[in-house]
């Protein structure tokens, strides 16, 4: 008996220590396709954020995986990509005429929501 159901999973990676901006540049990149391109793509950017991006979307794809579901990698897809801001680290650098200058370093939140066609149960 087959049944066709769409499964979807997703992976989280919280307080990735990036800047949201940096990653949503990547993300828009592979956002909505396959499995295998949008990884074919994220391995071959030479940005620290690829490498975090293609982290969590494999992640996501083996969830899909673990479901018991025969799942074809071309026919998994990407469904859907979040990047969020995470808290804000506040640093303070030493200026002129006893001043300080505020750094902020930016921290993210990536969501990867992989969807596939399920085969046979």
């Amino acid at each position: 008996m087959t049944v066709e159901t769409t499964t979807q999973k997703r992976a989280i990676a919280r307080y990735v220590r990036i800047s949201p901006s940096k990653v949503r540049r990547i993300a828009n990149l592979v956002r909505g396709k396959s499995v295998h391109v949008a990884l074919g793509v994220l391995d071959n950017l030479p940005h620290k954020g690829a490498l975090l991006l293609a982290k969590v979307v494999r992640s996501a794809y083996a969830n899909v995986k673990q479901t018991g579901i025969t799942v074809d990698e071309a026919a998994a897809q990407v469904a859907l990509i979040m990047i969020n801001e995470a808290p804000v680290m506040k640093r303070h650098r030493p200026r002129a005429k006893g001043r300080m200058c505020q750094i902020l370093k930016r921290s993210s939140h990536i969501d990867v929501h992989v969807s596939a066609p399920g085969g046979e149960v």
